[in-house]
């Protein structure tokens, strides 16, 4: 089980990785990265989603 809270927090790193690649394209061209924001939501998204399943998953194996 601790490999799956390993890629929940893979997530959250990610998550930082595109919002420094948004940034540091907007700092160099002064376009925004439309993409690089989206995939950033979407990984803090896939944070929470797998947080709260591990804990349901856990709550299942806690009853067996």
């Amino acid at each position: 089980m601790k490999i799956f809270k390993f890629f929940q927090y893979a997530y959250l790193l990610f998550a930082i990785i595109f919002v420094y690649d948004a940034i540091s394209k907007y700092m160099e061209t002064g376009t925004i990265a439309y993409t690089s924001l989206l995939l950033a939501g979407a990984a803090v998204f896939m944070f929470f989603f797998r947080k709260k399943f591990n804990k349901k998953f856990e709550n299942k194996e806690d009853n067996k």
